[in-house]
Order: C-alpha cells, then structure tokens, then sequence
C-alpha cells in the first residue's frame, strides 16, 4: 500500500476564479488584436490598390497633356502662326532677399506667401490678386512657372507636412492622408497632383506643405542678384526658366 501524502495532485487543485478570468479576457485581447491586424491588412491592400490607379490616371493625364501641347505647336508652326501657350496655374516662389530695409507693406507681404527666410520656397496659385502681391515684393523674391518634374523632385526631397503646427517629413502616405484624407487626397502622388494641376484643394494642400527650405544655388547667384533676371540679375518673373534654379537650390 503506498503511503498517504497531503500534498494534492495537480488535477485536484482549483484554479482562482480571478486567475480563470485573467486568461479568458487576455485571450479574447489576442482574438480581437488578430481580427483587428488582418482588418487593417486587408484595408491597406485595398487602398494600395486605389493609390496604384489613381497614380496611373495621372501619369496618362500628364502624357495627353503633353502630346495635346505638341500637336497644338505643330498645327500652329504649319499653319504659319505662333503657339500662345496657356497662361500659368501656379507660381513656385523663392525668397532670395533678406529682411533688411524692408518697407512695411512688402515685409506683411512675405508674411502672408510664409516666406520668412532667405531660401524658403513655396507654391501660390496664379490669380490676379496674387500677381498683385508678387509684383509688389518683386525685388525680393525669383518666381516662375515649376514644371511637373520640379513638383515632384521638391515633394518626395524637400517635403515636410504641418501636422499640429509641427514639421514632419512625408515619409509615408499616411502622414497625408491623416491631413488631408477628408480632401480625398490619399497619397503623395495625389499632393503632387492637386499643387501641378490647381486642384480645388489646392490652398489646403499648399498650406500643409511646410514652406521648402532650400540651398543656396550651386554656382552661386548671379554676379548682379538685385537686378531683374531681363537685366541679368536674379530676381521677378523668371517664367519657365525658374525649374533651372530649382534644379540648383534642390
């Protein structure tokens, strides 16, 4: 006969109630943080998908547009008449001037474009008003008309996003989406859309981009800065040719 022990088998000990519930709910947390995971998985797929297509129908956009103004150039060259091309949408504007002698009016006028400092770049839409205010800050400012290429090149290099009055960089979709989501604006490929085409949200995306702090241009200003770029200087409307000082500032 084998001899009594009081120690108990593990089969007869109870387990705490408060233990029995502890288990229960952290495996409901796991069940719920699975379903919660593939849920979100598969949303992330499904908005992949829509980034994908819209980004196709841009570039398919960007393309006719670009064959539209070769035939319309050709037509006019056979014609005998010159192509007018159509007047600018937007402005990319670089501050090349510092804050002395300002007079006030100009100086309430970098304010408002957000160009506090030398170097700061940002995009405004073409409107009278605007020509307006650029005109009157001409000698402190260069602007021209950016190309789609430069859009983009100073999007995905020099792009920071205003998220709570702070400066974060667009390192992922969901930055800007978080932004501006309720714009339908989903991706960066959709803010470089909006800023190239004038979008009508265009003044909610410009003002989420943080003003681009740019180089100064490799090779230097001009021998003459503080004369017209007609007068070989550098500041005022420098029309088409402004995507080469992007291409130096970038």
């Amino acid at each position: 006969m084998a001899p009594s022990t009081t120690v108990p088998s593990a089969s007869a000990i109870e387990v705490p109630e408060t233990l029995l519930k502890k288990r229960k709910q952290n495996e409901k947390a796991r069940e719920d943080r699975l379903a919660a995971a593939t849920a979100a998985r598969k949303a992330q797929k499904a908005k992949r998908k829509v980034i994908f297509k819209r980004a196709e129908s841009y570039v398919k956009e960007y393309t006719l547009k670009e064959r539209e103004e070769i035939r319309l150039k050709r037509a006019a060259r056979t014609a005998g008449d010159f192509y007018v091309p159509a007047q600018p949408k937007v402005y990319f504007v670089v501050r090349i001037r510092g804050i002395n002698e300002i007079a006030p009016k100009p100086r309430k006028i970098l304010q408002l474009l957000r160009l506090l400092q030398i170097n700061n770049g940002v995009f405004v839409k073409a409107t009278r008003a605007t020509q307006q205010m650029l005109r009157l800050v001409e000698p402190y400012i260069a602007y021209g008309e950016p190309n789609l290429k430069s859009v983009r090149e100073l999007v995905y290099k020099r792009g920071y996003g205003k998220v709570d009055k702070q400066r974060i960089p667009l390192s992922n979709n969901a930055v800007i989406e978080e932004a501006l989501g309720k714009f339908d604006i989903l991706s960066v490929e959709d803010l470089v859309h909006e800023i190239f085409t004038a979008g009508p949200n265009f003044k909610q995306a410009s003002n989420f981009l943080w003003p681009f702090k740019l180089s100064n241009p490799t090779g230097g200003w001009r021998t003459r800065k503080f004369k017209h770029f007609v007068q070989g200087g550098d500041f005022g409307d420098r029309e088409e040719n402004i995507n080469k000082l992007i291409r130096q500032m970038n």
